[in-house]
Formats: structure tokens, sequence, C-alpha cells
């Protein structure tokens, strides 16, 4: 396991996360004292996003709405 200090985090931030990338844990230390543990994410775990736009199409289909989301907004804030 490798050990970074707080400023070789701070200034050289690319350098730890490639480490990290490359599979290594890294320890961070403030004034030798371990305050963090930077550890790579499991293989295979992928964050599951949201489909939106087939929700979108789930509860619209294809109709095409008279105003948007951002016209509605303008509009609640009195900027239309």
């Amino acid at each position: 396991m490798r050990t970074a200090t707080i400023r070789e985090l701070r200034h050289d931030t690319t350098t730890v996360l490639s480490w990290v990338a490359d599979g290594e844990s890294v320890e961070v230390r403030r004034r030798g004292v371990p305050v963090a543990m930077l550890s790579p994410l499991p293989h295979g775990k992928h964050i599951i996003k949201p489909d939106f736009e087939t929700r979108l199409r789930a509860i619209y289909g294809d109709r095409i709405l008279a105003t948007t989301g951002s016209d509605v907004i303008a509009e609640s804030r009195g900027e239309s």
C-alpha cells in the first residue's frame, strides 16, 4: 500500500489517482497520522443511470408539449 501526504494529494493529484487507477490503495496522511484511504472501485460494479428518455416516452408518448420545462421555470421566476 502506498502512502501520500495531504500536500502530495493537493499538488500531485494526478499521480496519486493514477496509483489508485492502477489498483493500489493509497493511505493519506496528515503529519504522519492516517486520515483517509483511497482505494479503487471493485471491477464490474457500474453505476446504473436512469433511462430518462424511456421514462418520458412512457409518460408522454410522442406528444410534443406546448411549453418546455425551461419555460415553466422562467415563468415561475417572473423572467418571461
